[in-house]
């Protein structure tokens, strides 16, 4: 069983600074107290940080960090009024990215062949990995192969220009919604990997706080896009109806 050890980062006390100016200052003050290691130079991520090309996309993504700065999960992940869902989407599938990259390069350490022989989540929930395109039959690997395969694989799709344009009036594929939700499924499995197979790791690095919060955000996107299906979510099932407190609801309905 998980143990859920979740707590929202103390606000930031700055109110003389522009929304997306707080949204950097307390992005460095949640790193660097999550991950104290971090200001000592050890930090490190699985793939490099992906940043912004397009204005529109960085102030998107301030605005996103801003709102979430605020405590309100919620309305941190709801489209902005006047926006575009497709930009939207664009947006956090990169910020999400970078975040799960920043989380598995703390653990990579850990998430060894000999430690990981499986890319599993549990005992119940094993993953194959094919890409439809290299590797069209699923194969059997180690978790850090997995991941590397993955994100690898997602890192292609957001340097695709003809999915992820960056130029002005060029359109989304038709089919872009779909390529997003295959992101978001593959990248839920490396949560579910870190959750099951080195909580105990992180908890020892004092980073627990941040992946729940981490975690809370993604899902909390997920659930308004209907992202992922459900039957993907089982591995963490638990975990995911607590952080969106699905159980105290049913309780209070059942009296």
């Amino acid at each position: 069983r998980i143990s859920l050890q979740y707590r929202l980062t103390p606000p930031c006390s700055s109110s003389c600074l522009l929304p997306f100016q707080i949204a950097r200052q307390r992005e460095k003050q949640t790193t660097e107290k999550m991950f104290p290691f971090f200001s000592r130079g050890k930090n490190k991520t699985f793939k490099p940080i992906k940043t912004h090309k397009k204005e529109k996309r960085k102030k998107l993504s301030d605005y996103a960090k801003a709102t979430l700065g605020s405590g309100n999960m919620r309305s941190a992940v709801v489209l902005p009024k006047g926006e575009d869902l497709n930009e939207w989407l664009a947006v956090n599938t990169v910020d999400f990215f970078n975040e799960i990259s920043l989380l598995y390069g703390t653990i990579t350490d850990f998430c060894t062949p000999d430690n990981c022989p499986v890319m599993n989540a549990g005992s119940q929930y094993e993953y194959l990995w094919a890409d439809g395109v290299k590797i069209k039959k699923p194969i059997k690997c180690n978790a850090p192969e997995y991941v590397d395969h993955l994100m690898t694989w997602v890192e292609g799709q957001l340097n695709d220009e003809s999915i992820f344009p960056l130029q002005l009036g060029t359109p989304f594929p038709k089919n872009f919604l779909q390529i997003v939700k295959t992101i978001f499924k593959r990248l839920f499995r490396v949560y579910a990997h870190i959750y099951h197979s080195h909580f105990k790791k992180i908890i020892g690095l004092g980073a627990e706080a941040h992946l729940n919060t981490c975690f809370k955000h993604f899902i909390y996107f997920v659930h308004e896009f209907k992202l992922i299906s459900t039957v993907e979510q089982e591995p963490l099932k638990e975990l995911i109806d607590a952080l969106m407190g699905k159980k105290e609801s049913e309780k209070k309905s059942s009296k």
